[in-house]
């Protein structure tokens, strides 16, 4: 049987960990990609332990250089990328027109959005190789406005529907289909970036990293001939 790849940035914590471990119980072989090394290598423990398949592979996606320096280093190790998860975000407390600083302006849009665009260009010549996906999980504040997101984040989010439509509409003919998910609030560590962090009983409410590694599941084991443009999935509680 044919090895399976799946990338992952943003596979140390959160969406993308829980992510990388249901696609490894379902056959996967994922590669961690990520900052912080002590916890890519502790999920790849842990995927390891369940009878799994995971590799680390360290990177900052802000890094353009180191982008392309990963892929082929992927590519040696593995031979091919089949599916590609990105997971990694930011978002800042000062979220306001009257408080932001443009620098963090510059930086939540790096992270959001360019390096998605360019772990995507890294990673197409495999993906239309291997008619592969591309999951980008961007945010509820992606698919319609939430004045408590943030101006850079409600942009960069909101810039990452027209980025998975294109990657569709010019990239069909090849084979390859990309995903916008759109979680609503989920219970993890992001949520120390908000202005007001919430307590345990309203992230109770929210939707659990699991909840939206089912999904991925689902958007990368379809057939090849299923394509899942967009995707919105909130909790019960989500205004």
């Amino acid at each position: 049987m044919t090895e399976r790849v799946l990338w992952i940035t943003g596979g140390g914590s959160g969406m993308g960990a829980a992510s990388a471990r249901s696609a490894a119980a379902n056959g996967w072989s994922v590669i961690l990609s990520g900052r912080r090394v002590e916890q890519l290598e502790r999920v790849a423990a842990d995927i390891v332990a369940a009878g799994g398949r995971a590799d680390v592979l360290p990177l900052d996606v802000q890094d353009s250089a180191a982008i392309v320096t990963a892929r082929d280093t992927l590519l040696a190790r593995h031979g091919r990328i089949d599916a590609l998860v990105h997971a990694a975000g930011c978002n800042a407390p000062n979220r306001r027109w009257d408080d932001q600083t443009i620098d963090a302006f510059r930086a939540i849009v790096d992270t959001n959005l360019t390096a998605v665009a360019a772990v995507i260009d890294a990673a197409l010549p495999s993906l239309r190789e291997s008619s592969g996906v591309a999951v980008v999980i961007s945010s509820y504040a992606g698919w319609t406005f939430q004045p408590g997101a943030g101006v850079a984040y409600s942009a960069s989010k909101t810039a990452l529907g027209s980025l998975v439509r294109t990657l569709n509409q010019q990239e069909a003919p090849q084979g390859v289909r990309a995903t916008h998910l759109c979680p609503g609030d989920v219970a993890t560590d992001f949520l120390e970036q908000r202005p007001q962090v919430p307590g345990e009983s309203a992230r109770a409410a929210m939707l659990s990293p699991e909840d939206i590694a089912r999904t991925v599941d689902f958007v990368i084991d379809a057939p090849q001939h299923v394509r899942v443009d967009e995707m919105v999935l909130s909790p019960l509680s989500q205004r």
